[in-house]
């Protein structure tokens, strides 16, 4: 009687299938992971850019009620002083002044050059 012997392991064929198989995945994942941090600036700047534009329709409605509230908007950049925290460092704006009562496109400068815009509306 003969016994049959118990094979155990991968052929060399299968082994070299399942690495072409994760190579080529690697080959069409990796440029997609790349590009992810361009995109995650860009978006970071575009959030402070929703908070700075928040602050501001904050700052003008505290403002309003009372003057001892919030802060002064003559510039753009007056507004990173009516953010919790003041403006996380990397990111500028640019001055332009903002008369009272008008409402102004300003930009925000971020990481890696990425922009954004926000509006900003002046008060005493």
């Amino acid at each position: 009687m003969k016994r049959k012997r118990l094979q155990f392991g991968f052929t060399l064929i299968e082994l070299v299938i399942v690495i072409a198989i994760i190579g080529i995945l690697a080959a069409v994942a990796i440029p997609r992971f790349i590009n992810l941090s361009a995109n995650a600036q860009s978006a970071a700047t575009d959030a402070i850019a929703g908070a700075l534009a928040s602050a501001n329709t904050t700052n003008y409605g505290a403002r309003s009620l009372n003057a001892s509230f919030g802060v002064p908007v003559a510039n753009c950049t007056d507004l990173s002083g009516a953010l919790q925290g003041g403006l996380p460092t990397g990111y500028t704006i640019t001055a332009a002044s903002v008369a009272v009562g008008i409402s102004v496109t300003c930009t925000l400068t971020g990481p890696s050059s990425t922009t954004a815009t926000f509006t900003a509306t002046g008060i005493s």
